[in-house]
C-alpha cells in the first residue's frame, strides 16, 4: 500500500470530515494527515484499527515466546504432557 497517495492536510480534514470518514469505512485504508507539511496523524476505520491491534498483540505474544527460548526457560512438551496426564488433566 502506498501511504503517499493517502495524504491530505489538516484543512482538508476540517472542510470534509463526513466525506473521509465514509471513505475510510468503504476502503479502509489510512489516511495521514499533515499540519505545516509535516505527517502529525493516521486515521483509519476502527475495524482496522481492531485488526491491527490483533496483530500487535499476537506478534507481541511471538517475541515473548522467542525471549523465553533464547533465554532457556522452555520445557519439553512430552514432559509437560506426561505431567497433565499424572494429574488426570487431558492433554
Amino acid at each position: 500500500m502506498r501511504y503517499s497517495l493517502q495524504v491530505r492536510p489538516i484543512s482538508y480534514l476540517k472542510a470534509n470530515a463526513a466525506e473521509v470518514l465514509a471513505r475510510l469505512g468503504e476502503r479502509g485504508d489510512p489516511l495521514v494527515i499533515t499540519q505545516n507539511g509535516e505527517a502529525k496523524a493516521v486515521l483509519q476505520d476502527v475495524v482496522s484499527f481492531e485488526e491491527t491491534q490483533e496483530t500487535l498483540a499476537l506478534l507481541k505474544i511471538l517475541a515473548l515466546g522467542g525471549q523465553d527460548v533464547a533465554a532457556g526457560r522452555v520445557k519439553p512438551a512430552a514432559g509437560v504432557v506426561a505431567r497433565l496426564r499424572a494429574k488426570g488433566i487431558a492433554a
